[in-house]
């Protein structure tokens, strides 16, 4: 698909792997929608490219369908939904004061899974009513962030890591439905990149965790996941997968 010129969704866009996603598809010519709990920070990327910024709380039914439908008045139907919105609150299972507070949990999946999958409907109907982008029938790529955490967590990441597993089962069911309308849907799987949250570590946590991956021993750039989402999106053959981003990295 190519992005020049189509409505696309950012979710989290406003700092992080979002915003470099954003700055990457304004630039090749989409017409970007950044999305934000934070309303300054959603609003500020988007000026910064020439978006639309869009306050939502991705796990509230409401809001997203009122932010989804502002965006395709403006930008036309969604064709690429990128899904970068997340929580990552760390809580062992039983702790010092006894078990892990269940609303914990629950607010993890709610924002995570729950959110994508709030985000993926509703891109999905708009992409589906829309009219095919080519001759191959292409209406749409459906792309959310998961992490190596959901297959090799670790302690204190059970809410975290279940909730980027269940991102990674949307992958398959949701690519089976949506393939006859010519919809693809994956999921990348970051390791270690460098954002806010390993870079305001102590100097020392950061080059011990910067080691861990094979090769480059460096955290990943924000704008190295900015350039896989273009190349997913511009080359139909990915499909129903979730895609590794960690230079190899296998957590301990």
């Amino acid at each position: 698909m190519d992005v020049k010129g189509v409505g696309a969704l950012v979710t989290g866009g406003g700092s992080g792997m979002g915003a470099a996603t954003a700055r990457a598809l304004a630039a090749a010519g989409a017409r970007v929608g950044v999305i934000d709990l934070s309303r300054e920070t959603a609003e500020a990327v988007a000026n910064e490219i020439g978006g639309l910024g869009l306050a939502c709380d991705v796990s509230d039914a409401a809001t997203a369908e009122a932010v989804v439908k502002k965006a395709s008045a403006a930008h036309g139907p969604c064709r690429l939904l990128v899904n970068c919105a997340g929580i990552a609150p760390a809580k062992r299972i039983v702790g010092r004061d006894g078990p892990m507070d269940l609303a914990d949990f629950e607010t993890v999946i709610r924002v995570n899974l729950i959110g994508s999958f709030n985000m993926l409907r509703l891109a999905a109907a708009e992409m589906t009513a829309a009219e095919p982008l080519n001759a191959e029938g292409e209406r749409g790529v459906i792309l959310s962030t998961s992490s190596v955490a959901a297959t090799e967590g670790q302690v204190g990441q059970v809410a975290y890591a279940a909730s980027k597993a269940g991102i990674n089962g949307l992958n398959a069911p949701a690519a089976r439905e949506l393939g006859r309308f010519g919809i693809r849907v994956l999921s990348i799987a970051p390791g270690l990149i460098g954002t806010p949250l390993l870079l305001n570590m102590p100097e020392e946590v950061q080059e011990n965790l910067a080691q861990q991956p094979i090769f480059p021993k460096r955290f990943g750039k924000p704008e190295e996941f900015a350039d896989l989402v273009l190349h997913i999106a511009g080359n139909p053959m990915l499909n129903m997968e979730t895609i590794r981003f960690d230079g190899g990295l296998r957590m301990a």
